[in-house]
């Protein structure tokens, strides 16, 4: 069994809310609703759980006034979670379906930033915890997942630092995020592989703006040396390793829930990436193998109501 290390830093508790139909500016009364430990890493973490059982861990950071909320349904889910308590809440994030016209809204709500001295030492002090299990974690695991943004509350180099240890570990790291985040993580270690849409990609890599996609991120991945994976939604998955474009379809499903479709793919492509066996055949086919795991578990999970589930 492969182990992977996924860590979470914006962890959020997920509602999702289901309604025959959503009507704006007037009163909907819902189905039904379901309440689950989310965040991108951790909804990788509960597909892994269902692909392989005892397979992941979960890092991340948890509001000290709302932790039950996170912690019970995490050990519904027997998801391994470990975690550094921070002042406040854990931020919640509303998930509205409507069946009828089989639409997915978000609603983020973020907590308020923290501004008091004591507020901020507690969370300084929850950094140095979270560095301290990572490296605890590394030499138990095989591979990160580091995915999502970094809340403002967290220093500006901490996705680097992560990537760095991770890298002198010896550890495969698939990085999901971008920005400045990216571009630091980039000055100190290129990350094994990089997982992020065709816009994300574009504005992370402003140089590679005006050339098509295919081309961009097989030169990209050339100059990286590494795996750059772009999700398009509906349409085919690009992907090239070390200048070798990949392309896998979409699976047309009748979706239910699109959140964590994302998520489900990082899982899937981890997984199989680490698990492939035919070590004989060429490095092209590993990540097809990768791909087409990742794109199965994306596709079941749109098919179903929790986010980041198979079945």
């Amino acid at each position: 069994m492969k182990k992977i290390l996924c860590i979470c830093l914006s962890s959020t508790i997920q509602r999702t809310i289901s309604f025959d139909s959503l009507e704006l500016t007037k009163v909907n009364r819902s189905k039904h609703y379901r309440t689950d430990a989310s965040g991108k890493a951790v909804n990788s973490a509960r597909v892994l759980e269902q692909l392989e059982s005892g397979c992941s861990t979960v890092v991340c950071p948890l509001g000290e006034k709302n932790l039950a909320a996170f912690t019970e349904p995490a050990e519904r889910d027997k998801l391994n979670v470990v975690y550094a308590t921070i002042p406040g809440q854990t931020r919640e994030c509303w998930t509205l379906l409507d069946r009828t016209a089989g639409t997915t809204t978000e609603l983020v709500v973020g907590e308020p930033l923290l501004e008091s001295d004591g507020d901020l030492k507690a969370v300084a002090a929850a950094e140095i915890k979270i560095l301290k299990l990572i490296n605890d974690l590394l030499p138990q695991v095989d591979a990160v997942l580091l995915a999502g943004s970094r809340p403002k509350i967290w220093s500006d180099d901490l996705y680097a630092t992560i990537a760095g240890m991770t890298h002198d570990a010896g550890k495969i790291f698939l990085a999901d995020y971008i920005g400045d985040d990216m571009k630091k993580t980039l000055a100190a270690s290129i990350p094994d592989i990089i997982k992020i849409n065709e816009e994300e990609f574009r504005s992370t890599f402003p140089e590679m703006a005006d050339q098509p996609l295919q081309k961009a991120i097989t030169e990209k991945s050339l100059e990286l040396g590494n795996i750059i994976v772009i999700t398009r939604g509906t349409e085919s998955t690009y992907a090239a390793a070390r200048g070798q474009f990949s392309e896998c379809p979409a699976e047309k499903v009748a979706a239910l829930n699109t959140t964590a479709c994302g998520d489900s793919f990082n899982a899937g492509f981890l997984y199989e990436y680490l698990n492939y066996k035919n070590q004989d055949e060429s490095p092209a086919e590993r990540l097809t193998a990768a791909l087409k795991k990742g794109t199965w578990c994306a596709a079941r999970n749109a098919e179903l109501e929790a986010p980041g589930t198979l079945h």
